[in-house]
Order: C-alpha cells, then sequence, then structure tokens
C-alpha cells in the first residue's frame, strides 16, 4: 500500500472517529471529555494534513524549491550607495 492510499485510510479514520463523537454528543451531555475528544480530532488533522503536505509523493510543484546560497563573498560594488547607518561613527569605537 502506498503512502498516499494510508493517509487517504487515515482520513476515512478520522472522519469515522468525528461521526461517532458527533452521535456520542446527541446522547450525552457536552461534557468536557467530548470537547477534548474533538479538540484531539482537530489536532490529528491538521497533523495529518502536514504529514500530507510533506510526503515525498507530492508533486515537485508544490514543495518549495531549495535556493542555495553560495558561501564566496558578495561583490563589494553592491554596497556602494549604502550608508553606515547603525555601524557607528569611523572614528571612535562603541561603548
Amino acid at each position: 500500500m502506498s503512502l498516499q492510499d494510508e493517509l487517504t485510510t487515515v482520513q476515512r479514520c478520522l472522519d469515522e472517529l468525528t461521526r461517532s463523537v458527533s452521535r456520542l454528543e446527541q446522547e450525552v451531555d457536552n461534557s468536557l471529555e467530548l470537547r477534548r475528544m474533538r479538540s484531539d480530532i482537530e489536532h490529528l488533522r491538521e497533523s495529518l494534513a502536514l504529514l500530507r503536505a510533506s510526503s515525498p509523493d507530492q508533486p515537485a510543484t508544490q514543495r518549495p524549491e531549495m535556493v542555495s546560497i553560495p558561501d564566496a563573498p558578495y561583490d563589494s560594488a553592491l554596497w556602494t550607495d549604502a550608508e553606515d547607518e547603525g555601524l557607528g561613527a569611523k572614528d571612535r569605537r562603541a561603548p
């Protein structure tokens, strides 16, 4: 079974759990335990969505592209028009 199939199965189980908790709420007063269960189900849904988004089966277009940053120093010509703001005066040292 592929990862996507497993994630779909988990989604179906969460949907069934939500329906079961809804039926329980009709029979039992709104208790703290049922509110906790609802909250736990929402946390599981969020975790499942994060897992699904980070799964390796996702197409590359949905994943952010990695940008490599070279270790070489930047060209000093990029900074010719920049001011020395925040660096302190040239003839003094910081306190």
